[in-house]
């Protein structure tokens, strides 16, 4: 199933770029992405079929490219994956995160991909009817939860404004 979701930023896309470098290298998008993941899986798990029995793992493995910068583009790839014991009751991500200027002082969050519905058929039904849902709402907490770290800068950045 493909997945597409973007928030705009009210920085340039210069500094767009630069924070989500230093974002992705110091563990705070694997940190958005665990709490956005955990917030979906959380919903899922009220959701789905088997109820929220002990066996639902949420222990999730999350894996980042390093930042790829091209012209107006800087992008990085993630992956999602939920394991342990009753890992494969969850949806598999396979995103790229990217960053795009939209103005003089304002630049584009945009994360695009795909997952794998969990169950097999069942899951694409599940999918179709609901599961769908929580996977957009999974994105969109975590492009929050980014957009609002690139926003905010960082101290030492805003003490030298």
């Amino acid at each position: 199933m493909f997945i597409d979701d973007e928030v705009p930023l009210e920085v340039s896309f210069e500094d767009a770029r630069k924070r989500l470098a230093r974002l992705a290298l110091s563990g705070t998008l694997t940190s958005a992405s665990e709490d956005a993941y955990g917030a979906g899986a959380t919903e899922l798990v009220r959701v789905g079929p088997l109820g929220s029995g002990p066996a639902i793992s949420k222990l999730v493995e999350v894996r980042f490219q390093n930042l790829l910068e091209h012209g107006d583009y800087a992008g990085l790839a993630v992956r999602w994956e939920a394991i342990g014991h009753g890992g494969s009751l969850f949806p598999a991500l396979d995103a790229n995160i990217t960053v795009v200027p939209a103005g003089e002082q304002t630049a584009t969050l945009r994360l695009a991909g795909s997952y794998r519905p969990p169950l097999g058929a069942l899951g694409t039904v599940l999918d179709r009817a609901i599961l769908h849902r929580v996977a957009t709402a999974t994105i969109r907490a975590f492009l929050d939860r980014v957009a609002a770290a690139i926003d905010s800068p960082p101290v030492s950045e805003s003490a030298t404004r």
